[in-house]
């Protein structure tokens, strides 16, 4: 596994895309095919399942260097990574050598051994690796395999080793397959290209208009006026929901979520599309959680998402629908690069005449100046509504995240000012840091926790926040510290909705911290009945 600790050394020593696509491209030159195979399976979240346990992990880890257990978890909160930590105290004794593959399958065959066994095969790899190699091992057998590169980077390292297309590659990889159900050859140079009807599309991603704060807030009319005139555009609602694509080919259908899930047996009734709609059609979509006419909020299509099974309850509750607003496939033929004007006409011909209430078309919205699109935004957050797509008629259906054409205008998020009351210290880089916080909204003169962000502040505010939660603990618990309610920061989040699963009796999605309230005392900061009072 050698010429896999070189490349994940590489990638995780540079901030260079260049630098990483040649890493890739080198490897992927010089590798074996089985292994190969591994690492795209492996850089494109297609991991191993997990055979044990983290507090078994941890166990063995204390056991393995000898240490207390609460010594180990300080060292780890300290690291903040637990493969990293692994490989700082783990000792060689007796070098083990096997490719990716095998030491892939070593993890994999962990699954049916007892817990004696489980740990001895464990701790006999952690035995017989050092350095990075025991990094990626402990990577593996983790499943938290992220070292800086994206699925994008990773094709363009594959194409400039192969001679195949970026996008072309891209629509290879995607679908379900793992290593075990093909090979390097036939998944990479396409030699069985075609034969899985239910290989998905990439998806073409809109980048987000902004404005000179660099956020969508900040963004107004004169932003808009670059796109050029108003007639080439098509403007049509953002919809909260889960972007999917739905696929009828070989008498069979399938449906994909974004982040290449399968979902068929998640949504049941959208099974009678199947025969509603031609062979050999892709529809690109959000599923949406509907009822009686209207959408419902995410919160309530979230009850379905990850449940194994869908009762005759659930799917009363909460029914489904798609709403369709691409074309990527007509009858058997890819035509993603035809015009956005032309895969709009046919897709509304293929909803009008599949005549079912669970398809529905994504309206487009009429406009004859920015000024009018303008104000079509400000009246789009509604419970499944967060903003506009703008899409070039003249488009073709990229893929991936490509400037130019298509752009999402999200609404302006919601926000409150809230107090910080507890932080816990980050991972890898800012493992040494207190940057995860907790915070309250005032309630019959209490602060009630309503929300946990990380992401917001700027470099020297991380530290200054850090030196203050140092300085003002008022009790610990592991790596949490209960703070003194000082600090005021504004939480911004882009939806909310009551829930009984919280102490507060509230939801709020994506929370991220807008700012500082550095001219707010606590006692000035929202209360829960304000945050109630935008549950629309």
């Amino acid at each position: 596994m050698n010429r896999e600790a070189e490349l994940f050394d590489a990638l995780d020593s540079t901030t260079s895309t260049n630098t990483k696509v040649e890493a890739l491209a080198t490897y992927f030159r010089e590798a074996d095919d089985a292994d190969k195979l591994w690492v795209i399976a492996l850089l494109s979240g297609r991991r191993p399942k997990r055979p044990v346990t983290s507090t078994q992990l941890r166990q063995w880890a204390a056991e393995v260097s000898g240490i207390p257990d609460w010594l180990f978890e300080a060292s780890y909160h300290v690291v903040g990574d637990f493969a990293e930590t692994v490989t700082h105290i783990a000792k060689l004794e007796e070098r083990m050598v096997k490719p990716l593959a095998e030491w892939v399958r070593y993890v994999e065959e962990l699954k049916d051994l007892s817990e004696q066994e489980k740990a001895a095969r464990v701790k006999a790899a952690w035995a017989g690796l050092e350095g990075m190699e025991l990094f990626v091992f402990n990577k593996i057998i983790t499943g938290g395999f992220r070292i800086g590169v994206s699925q994008k980077v990773m094709v363009k390292g594959l194409s400039k080793a192969t001679g195949v297309g970026e996008d072309v590659l891209a629509h290879r990889l995607m679908g379900d397959w793992s290593p075990h159900t093909t090979t390097f050859h036939d998944l990479v140079l396409g030699a069985n290209e075609g034969d899985d009807h239910s290989r998905p599309y990439p998806f073409y991603l809109a980048y987000g208009i902004e404005g000179p704060e660099g956020t969508a807030a900040g963004a107004g009319l004169e932003d808009l006026m670059p796109l050029g005139d108003p007639c080439d555009w098509q403007a049509e609602h953002k919809w909260d929901g889960i972007r999917g694509q739905f696929i009828v080919r070989g008498g069979q259908h399938y449906v994909w979520s974004r982040g290449e899930e399968l979902v068929t047996d998640k949504y049941p009734e959208l099974e009678a599309l199947r025969k509603a709609l031609p062979h050999g059609t892709v529809l690109d979509g959000e599923i949406l959680a509907w009822k009686d006419g209207a959408p419902l909020p995410f919160a309530e299509l979230q009850k379905r998402i990850g449940r194994k099974s869908v009762g005759k309850k659930l799917l009363a509750d909460v029914p489904v629908i798609f709403m369709a607003y691409d074309l990527m496939e007509h009858l058997g033929e890819d035509i993603r690069q035809r015009p956005l004007s032309e895969r709009r006409a046919l897709l509304e011909d293929i909803v009008s005449n599949a005549g079912q209430p669970m398809l529905t078309l994504s309206a487009t919205l009429p406009f004859a100046s920015w000024e009018e699109i303008v104000a079509h935004r400000e009246h789009a957050h509604t419970a499944s509504i967060e903003g506009l797509m703008l899409k070039r008629l003249s488009s073709t259906y990229e893929v991936g995240r490509r400037r130019g054409d298509w752009w999402k205008w999200k609404v302006d998020p919601l926000s409150v000012d809230a107090v910080l009351t507890f932080s816990m210290q980050g991972h890898g880089r800012r493992a040494d840091l207190y940057t995860d916080h907790t915070f309250g909204l005032w309630h019959n003169g209490e602060l009630v926790t309503f929300a946990k962000a990380y992401s917001g502040l700027t470099d020297a505010e991380m530290l200054e926040v850090d030196a203050f939660v140092k300085k003002n603990t008022l009790e610990r618990f592991g790596p949490v510290r209960q703070v003194v309610p000082e600090l005021v920061f504004e939480v911004a989040f882009e939806g909310i909705s009551a829930s009984t699963r919280h102490k507060s009796g509230v939801a709020v999605r994506f929370p991220r911290i807008a700012r500082w309230r550095r001219d707010k005392k606590p006692e000035d900061a929202n209360t829960l009945d304000d945050l109630k009072g935008l549950i629309r």
